[in-house]
């Protein structure tokens, strides 16, 4: 007999002969597994007993030596096989410590791996709850599965200390909206995530961070605990302009070159633009920011202003007002361009974040919120295992264009 391409021993293949008989139905076999679960775990309970007495259950030995058996405990236990009944052995003494099933279980490791499971996907609590009660038949509350997700909050906060490394090449930062709950009222969370691409090409998540008011100190806060945690050095660091940010990599990281978002510069022109000029306007402003060189970009500014600056004065206000961070990515070759003229990678990242968290309109509080995307980023991050496009070739570029901060 086969499973799963291997061969059963023989003693695997009368186990299953035994399981099958009078057994009409996936349903019946699923009970008997669950009364051999119950049945082993008892088992492994009496020998616990007997190893902590030092005695067999009813042996002479036992007479005068201070403890003995008393009874049992019946206790539910929530498992892969459903929810069963298991006697839980106890001494007079109350000393018994089962290893097996310890006190106050009531739920293998394998349904609490399945809870975080469900929730990483972006399953609502009550999701959860409706799904383990319609596969397993049992009932555990919403109060429950979210202590169990609470587990996760160590490895959240050790993941959100971990040290990082002292070089990162490129990074992006960028943030996403939550709904949040707050003295009965909702309002509005930004979680920022800093990304990072490191000397091997290979990005990263490296750090959350909540807000409820994006501001220079929060920024500032943000800068300052990369630094604390390793990151030396950022050789360029890309963003969407958002107001202090700029001046807090600055402060932090003097050296580091900065690319604002064309992407999101080109929205914000054309935003105000009635829907009859915006793709003329949109084509003039292609030519700006997808010159061959910084010269032939400042040519383009100066006839996109004899065209349109009479009528859409605000839109060079503002590209004239960052124009030295707007165009940094012209001091570098095509490949390096592509990678930094946009906050694309860190955008397509909150893409994936908001798919999992869509089940959950409103976040009761900051836990939840880092609860549920620290777990996104681990589903995320599994597929980050190659180096970002033409990252070789990216590399050697860059050890030209910074070979003097290499050396320090």
């Amino acid at each position: 007999m086969k499973q799963s391409g291997k061969l059963l021993t023989e003693k695997e293949a009368e186990l299953v002969s035994l399981l099958m008989q009078d057994c009409e139905s996936t349903g019946d076999i699923q009970e008997k597994l669950k009364r051999l679960f119950a049945g082993t775990i008892e088992q492994m309970l009496e020998a616990e007993m007997e190893d902590h007495l030092g005695y067999d259950k009813h042996s002479v030995a036992g007479n005068n030596s201070g403890n003995s058996r008393n009874g049992y405990n019946r206790k539910n236990i929530i498992s892969d096989y459903g929810e069963c009944e298991i006697a839980v052995p106890r001494d007079r003494n109350g000393e018994f410590e089962p290893k097996v099933l310890e006190k106050r279980q009531t739920r293998t490791d394998e349904i609490e791996q399945k809870i975080m499971a469900m929730y990483a996907k972006g399953m609502s609590q009550r999701d959860i709850e409706d799904s383990l009660r319609d596969i397993y038949g049992a009932e555990i509350s919403q109060g429950m599965i979210s202590k169990i997700t609470d587990k996760i909050l160590s490895e959240v906060n050790e993941w959100q200390n971990r040290p990082l490394e002292s070089i990162y090449p490129i990074i992006y930062f960028d943030g996403i909206v939550f709904k949040s709950r707050k003295d009965s009222q909702i309002i509005n969370k930004c979680i920022y995530s800093v990304l990072g691409v490191d000397m091997e090409g290979h990005k990263d998540i490296l750090g959350i961070w909540i807000s409820e008011n994006e501001s220079a100190s929060f920024y500032a806060s943000i800068c300052s605990d990369l630094k604390k945690r390793g990151v030396k050095d950022i050789f360029i660091a890309c963003h969407d302009n958002l107001k202090g940010l700029g001046e807090a990599i600055n402060a932090v990281y003097p050296q580091t070159k900065q690319q604002l978002c064309i992407v999101h510069q080109v929205r914000n022109s054309a935003k105000f633009v009635p829907w009859k000029d915006r793709k003329a306007v949109c084509a003039d402003l292609k030519k700006i920011y997808g010159a061959v060189n910084l010269d032939a970009a400042e040519y383009a500014k100066e006839e996109f202003r004899e065209k349109w600056d009479q009528k859409y004065p605000s839109i060079l206000r503002s590209w004239d007002a960052n124009w030295a961070e707007l165009t940094t990515f012209f001091a570098y070759p095509e490949q390096i361009r592509h990678l930094i003229y946009t906050t694309n990678a860190v955008e397509a990242y909150h893409r994936m974040v908001r798919k999992f968290t869509k089940a959950k309109a409103i976040f009761p509080t900051d836990d939840s919120i880092r609860k549920v995307v620290y777990l996104s980023v681990q589903e995320i991050t599994k597929k980050w295992t190659m180096p970002v496009r033409d990252w070789g070739l990216c590399y050697s570029q860059i050890m030209v264009f910074f070979a003097d901060r290499f050396a320090a």
